[in-house]
């Protein structure tokens, strides 16, 4: 699956433990990337810089539903359940 353009749900709602750049400490769940454009496409796509978990997270149907509302609401959920 290709990703859906001018959304960037994986890129707002899961938290990152990993450093990003301008984000030392990663970043919590539910705020904007600070790489992620105005077009909600990764700045640093491709780039050693990005975190490996941002690299592994591969679109799926069940995760990025029909509208970026839909993979909000799936995302914000499945941080929720996967917290410490």
């Amino acid at each position: 699956m290709d990703c859906r353009p001018d959304c960037g749900a994986c890129c707002t709602a899961p938290s990152i433990s990993s450093p990003i750049p301008g984000m030392p400490k990663g970043k919590p769940a539910n705020t904007r990337c600070v790489q992620l454009s105005d077009t909600n496409l990764c700045k640093i796509f491709g780039s050693p810089l990005r975190p490996k978990v941002c690299g592994a997270l591969q679109p799926l149907k069940e995760m990025c539903g029909s509208t970026r509302e839909q993979a909000m609401v799936y995302l914000i959920e499945l941080e929720a359940l996967t917290a410490p």
